[in-house]
């Protein structure tokens, strides 16, 4: 057992809080629904950047390479200031919702190099630019760009120009769990020697202001050995500690309260204010800090001036010991050794046969994963009421969210994307589980016992989508990842964690009925749901009403439910191989499966499956009674395939009176096993599947396609076809469309920031994947298909996979002209020997090329990645199909 295991054993044991500390801080606080306390609802404009500086937060904070404790009360993050930049560089810049051609978009350079799962060593990167930001260019010359250009980036003004800019490192290393080392090295990459201001700040979450009952806690310079400064950090949570710097350089002090005479021109509440620090340093003003050397805010003002290619270091140490006289011995020595360490857990974890730029790909995307970790605070009862809302009122309050009144979330909780989407989006989360089970089981698991607890899922049983509107409809994937993740601990630990399941079974079998009842309008086993985190797939906005009337039969929604009905019979099934009584529920998801799959299975004229394109549609139900497909080759109609389970003769065995109820139930209604019946399989295996072997092959034709679905990266959510055959519906005297369109949207819908009408996303390329390997190791060899199609190559269903798979880790990999896809067009990342390894992890990635596109830092689900890595560098096909459903759907 490597250190870091041990320190995750001693963690789940409850001897060491080894995660109390961690990356916990947002990267964007500003502009979010919690911090919108506006009378219409505009989160952006009620709290911009430009105010972020000035103004306390009332849920959370920001900054650079921000970590803090897993309440967020102490703070720390990094300052930056070239002597150029009109404020202090303190939070990531980037253009709001209206500002951006794209939407929301962040605009730095910043890297997540290194964590791991106790936070015991982390290292981070800023490229700072040594000229003056330029914030009016990147908002004026964005606004001015359509949605058919691209969008304008830093890299794009010129700022990097000759290399003059500093790379920031940021690193982390745990003595204690309690005892924190901290170093910053900032090496100048420009042609000349240049000045940077680096000030390290520590501070507490403003909450006194907002419940004047708490106690205010205190900063305070002390008495320190020559050669170093010391601060006292008092606080009644925390109790007392102490901040080391090495180096005599001053100590600003300020209150972390709103500067309103700046803001509002109305009184401040004392002398000092939140932007303080930055009047002192920027505007010069000395009376901006509290010259007695206290306060609620602090940052220690290191001004150096770093010659060309040489580098500057400060160190410094936040401990709960009073260690003033060796508070730097042996720190150094400590940080190789964490850093040591964290190389120990990942060669431990990454395949041998991975080559090294797989491995660098691996560790970069699990770094993300664990730095993307963020504490969330929204108090929807107390939001709602200082909206002049009544949480007991769904017809009174804000705009949005006012039917959550019973929310409280106050914990740490996996973020798709620190900047961009700073909260909590409910399916992204699920496959976030997945990717972190693949170095801390226990917080994976945690983050899925979080969506289901009282305090986040509805009374109703409908688990939130997100903070813009809780009310959304995210695809029910909670249970397949619960089920993942007891897999993968049942291999890893021998066992898996029957309490665990217990507790996550009863929540989510409340979010079934949930769906069942709101979501299967007339009863019939057929969906809806929305847009179903598919934004602008489809032909109209489907969380709206629809411009011609009636309602939409959804292919996706009805996929996903058979999905959850598969999932929720395995956990049943897995219970009632302990208690009997879930007996009834293994049969009741059985039903519930097979009347889903044979209404799904239609082959009538208004059926979702159209037998003369081989496809499933969405089906348009008008007022009229009249229906018609829409027949748009999407992602849409793929999604039937991820609805696939194997069952293996020992789960059978287990279950004697439910295969006899299923016996007798295919007596009476054999229609039920219509289309998607297919035998027993290898090794006596049975599958439940939505598709029979013929039309699993006529899909699969589209989907390994290389002029359809088959990109040289993935698969696209929507097929290229559409490229030179757009579908047209047309109704009245409005007509609406639907292109193949591989990078950036050319719609509104949904804010425009995310396309669903060609790239490649991760998450579903992963299910897809996850269903191939079903098939597979039901099939085995006897099962081939063309891949691509129309090659004369033929390949087993476990071989598809791994194609796939290699086509979506090669975005990130250098290729045989040592560039990597996922970089586009960027020169400077293709070819500078300081940016070419530092990957990007992106929401999604052009349908053609590969590029990254939309949110930059999304190794929330694109984290997926470093399982793909894992699974097929470690698997090969004859060791999964001995293996069957351990080894295909563990992950």
């Amino acid at each position: 057992m490597s250190r870091e295991e041990e320190r995750l054993k001693e963690a789940r044991d409850g001897k060491a809080q080894w995660k109390k500390w961690g990356p916990y801080l947002s990267e964007r606080q500003w502009g979010t629904v919690r911090e919108d306390y506006s009378g219409d609802g505009e989160a952006w404009t009620y709290f911009p950047h430009d105010h972020a500086r000035s103004r306390a937060y009332r849920s959370g904070e920001d900054g650079l390479a921000g970590f803090s404790d897993e309440k967020q009360r102490l703070c720390f993050a990094l300052s930056l200031w070239n002597g150029q930049d009109p404020i202090l560089k303190e939070r990531l810049f980037g253009l709001t919702g209206a500002e951006g051609n794209h939407g929301e978009d962040v605009k730095e350079y910043y890297f997540y190099l290194d964590s791991t799962p106790t936070h015991s060593y982390m290292k981070w990167l800023y490229k700072y630019p040594q000229r003056a930001y330029p914030y009016a260019d990147l908002v004026e010359t964005n606004r001015r760009r359509s949605k058919l250009e691209l969008e304008y980036e830093l890299l794009d003004t010129g700022i990097f120009n000759e290399d003059r800019y500093f790379d920031v490192f940021v690193e982390y290393a745990k003595v204690s769990p309690e005892d924190i080392l901290i170093r910053i090295t900032a090496k100048n990459r420009g042609p000349e020697a240049a000045t940077l201001h680096v000030l390290p700040t520590l501070w507490f979450r403003n909450v006194w202001t907002w419940m004047p009952e708490a106690p205010k806690p205190i900063l305070r310079q002390v008495e320190a050995r020559k050669g170093m400064r010391t601060i006292t950090v008092s606080h009644a949570g925390l109790g007392e500690r102490w901040l080391y710097v090495d180096g005599e350089m001053p100590l600003l002090f300020t209150e972390n309260e709103t500067n309103n005479q700046q803001l509002f021109g109305t009184t401040n509440a004392g002398s000092y204010v939140k932007d303080g620090i930055n009047d002192y340093v920027v505007l010069g003003r000395k009376d901006a800090v509290n010259q007695a050397g206290m306060g609620t805010k602090v940052a220690a003002h290191l001004e150096v001036k770093v010659e060309t290619g040489d580098e500057a270091v400060l160190r410094l140490r936040l401990t709960d010991s009073c260690v003033a006289k060796d508070a730097f011995t042996g720190f150094d020595e400590t940080l190789a050794e964490r850093r040591s360490e964290a190389d120990e857990f990942y060669h431990a974890i990454t395949p041998p046969s991975a080559t090294e730029d797989e491995a660098l790909v691996l560790r970069q995307a699990l770094a993300g994963m664990l730095w993307t970790k963020q504490y969330y605070l929204f108090e929807a009862d107390k939001w709602i009421r200082e909206h002049g809302g009544d949480p007991f009122s769904t017809s009174l309050g804000p705009t949005r969210n006012r039917e959550w009144g019973h929310m409280v979330n106050d914990d740490i909780i996996s973020m798709p994307d620190k900047w961009e989407y700073p909260w909590y989006a409910a399916w992204d989360l699920a496959f976030h589980t997945i990717a972190l089970s693949e170095v801390d089981i226990d917080f994976a698991k945690q983050q899925i016992d979080l969506m289901l607890t009282q305090w986040y899922i509805h009374p109703s049983g409908q688990i939130p989508a997100y903070e813009w509107n809780f009310s959304d409809v995210n695809p029910p994937v909670h249970a397949w990842a619960t089920l993942a993740l007891y897999r993968t601990e049942q291999s890893a630990r021998g066992e898996g964690d029957l309490s665990f399941l217990k507790c996550s079974f009863s929540k989510l079998l409340a979010n079934f009925t949930w769906w069942v009842n709101r979501k299967d309008r007339f009863g019939k086993n057929v969906f809806e749901g929305g847009f179903l985190g598919l934004d602008n797939i489809g032909v109209f906005d489907r969380s709206a009403p629809l411009p011609t009337g009636g309602y939409l039969e959804q292919a996706d929604g009805t996929a996903w439910m058979a999905f959850f009905s598969q999932n929720m019979l395995e956990l049943a099934g897995e219970l009632a191989s302990r208690d009997p009584s879930y007996e009834d529920l293994v049969a009741k998801f059985l039903e519930h499966f097979l009347w889903i799959a044979h209404a799904i299975n239609n082959v009538g004229p208004d059926g979702m499956w159209d037998e003369e394109d081989g496809f499933f549609y969405d089906v348009l139900r008008l007022p009229d009674g009249s229906a018609t497909r829409l027949k748009v080759r999407s992602m849409v109609g793929l999604l039937p395939l991820c609805a696939t389970s194997v069952t293996e003769p020992w789960q059978r065995e287990r279950a004697p009176r439910v295969m006899e109820f299923f016996q007798e139930r295919i007596r009476r209604m054999p229609e039920l096993l219509a289309n998607v019946y297919a035998g027993r399989g290898y090794a006596d295996r049975g599958l439940m599947t939505l598709v029979s072997p013929e039309r699993l092959r006529r899909i699969l034709a589209r989907m390994l396609d290389e002029g359809e679905f088959l990109g040289p990266h993935g698969i696209r959510a929507v097929s290229r076809y559409h490229l030179e055959h757009p579908y047209i519906f047309k109704t009245g005297d409005r007509e609406f469309r639907v292109n193949y369109l591989p990078a950036d949207s050319d719609t509104g819908m949904f804010g425009g920031n995310s396309n669903w009408r060609g790239p490649v996303w991760m998450p579903v390329n992963m299910l897809l994947i996850r269903a191939l390997l079903g098939f597979y190791v039901f099939y085995g060899d006897s099962f081939k298909v063309e891949c691509p199609t129309g090659s004369g190559r033929e390949m087993n269903l476990f071989e598809v996979a791994r194609e796939i798979a290699d086509r979506l880790i090669s975005i990130f990999l250098r290729d045989a002209n040592g560039r990597r896809p996922v970089f586009g067009g960027l020169e400077k990342f293709q070819t500078d020997r300081y940016w070419r390894d530092y990957i990007l992890f992106h929401e999604y990635f052009h349908g053609d090329n590969g590029a990254g596109i939309g949110a930059s830092h999304q190794t929330g689900w694109t984290g997926l990645v470093a399982t793909l890595i894992r699974l097929f560098r470690s698997f090969n096909a004859s060791q999964v199909l001995k293996a069957g459903k351990e080894a295909a759907f563990s992950r």
